[in-house]
This record gives structure tokens, C-alpha cells and sequence, in this order.
């Protein structure tokens, strides 16, 4: 994989227009915090980070949940790296360690809904009592599938975006703000 070139880097930022800053994703992590609790609060959940992006939403989120709750993570994904998706690729599948258990997977964006819809149906395909879905973001208008996450922290438009474990070929994760990527560069 090639390295992206500093002068590129800073261009596609300079270029980037700003959905939500820092506040925001705070106020909408406090939000899914608070919907998370009322859920699941009192089940003792086994929480699933979905890699790469989710680690970023999980890491912010779990301080958030005031109750007992173990982690682990899967990695299932379509992009590995394009701007686009492709087909299902399962990198660790925890199957034995879904049966009987309260899942509650966490991810960065709900874009097309592929892939988080096929998490869910093999956590219960592999026996959890129950499934519950956590997206910081959800692309409006976008989903191609009937699924949609249970919490979600923002709403945002149909747009390349990039912050808060969202990537942009495999950069810019680690942004304070989700920003969209100007045309010229998707």
C-alpha cells in the first residue's frame, strides 16, 4: 500500500468541509451512551468493536457506559482501504463467544448497511440472546439493505467522510470532527 504524500494529505484537509466538530461527536457519544444504558444496562454485555474504524468509537464510548460489560471485537469488512465496498471479508468472527450473551457491536458509520446487517445476523446466528447495534454516524439515504443500527449517534449526508475512526484511504481516522471530502478527491 502506498503511503500518501504529505502535500496530498494536507491538500484533501484544506479541501474538507466540517458535519459535525468536536462538541458535536461528544454530545452524540453522550447520546449513544444514554440509549446504550437503557438498553443495556442492566444485562451485562459483551461489547464488540468493529475494526478498524469502531476502535476509535468504541474507545470513546466505553469511559460513557457506567455498568459491567466485557469486550472483545470483530473484523469483518468490505473496504480494505478503496472508497468503496466490495464483498463481505471475515478477518475474526468470535463465534463461540456470542452464545448466550447480550451483544452490543459498535462500529464508526452505518454507510450501505452490508456489513454491519451481516454482523448482526451472524452474532445470532452464533447463539446471542440479543443484538444491539451502535453507529456513531449514519449515512442519510444511503442504506441499501432494509437494517438499521438501534442507536446512532449523528445523522450526516450522503458524503465521503472522515474523523473519528472514518477513513480516507486509510488516513485521517484520527481527526477531531467528522468532515466530508471535497468532490474532487472521492
Amino acid at each position: 500500500m502506498d503511503k500518501m504524500p504529505a502535500d496530498h494529505y494536507a491538500a484533501v484537509l484544506s479541501r474538507a468541509e466540517c458535519l459535525a466538530d468536536r462538541a458535536a461527536v461528544d454530545a452524540a457519544l453522550d447520546g449513544m451512551a444514554a440509549g446504550i444504558r437503557a438498553r443495556l444496562g442492566d444485562k451485562d454485555p459483551l461489547v464488540l468493536s468493529v475494526v478498524t474504524g469502531g476502535i476509535v468509537v468504541t474507545g470513546l464510548l466505553l469511559p460513557r457506559l457506567d455498568f459491567p460489560l466485557r469486550l472483545d471485537y470483530v473484523h469483518a469488512t468490505r473496504y480494505r482501504g478503496a472508497l468503496s465496498g466490495a464483498d463481505l471479508h471475515w478477518q475474526h468472527r468470535p463465534a463461540e463467544a456470542m452464545r448466550g450473551e447480550h451483544v452490543l457491536v459498535v462500529d464508526d458509520i452505518f454507510d450501505q448497511g452490508h456489513t454491519m446487517e451481516a454482523i448482526v445476523a451472524a452474532c445470532r446466528e452464533d447463539g446471542a440472546a440479543s443484538v444491539t447495534a451502535a453507529v456513531l454516524a449514519l449515512k442519510e439515504g444511503a442504506a441499501q439493505t432494509d437494517y438499521r443500527p438501534d442507536v446512532v449517534g449523528l445523522t450526516i449526508p450522503d458524503r465521503y467522510v472522515m474523523g473519528y475512526g472514518l477513513d480516507y484511504k486509510r488516513y485521517f481516522r484520527n481527526l477531531r470532527g467528522i468532515y466530508a471530502a471535497a468532490d474532487e478527491d472521492t
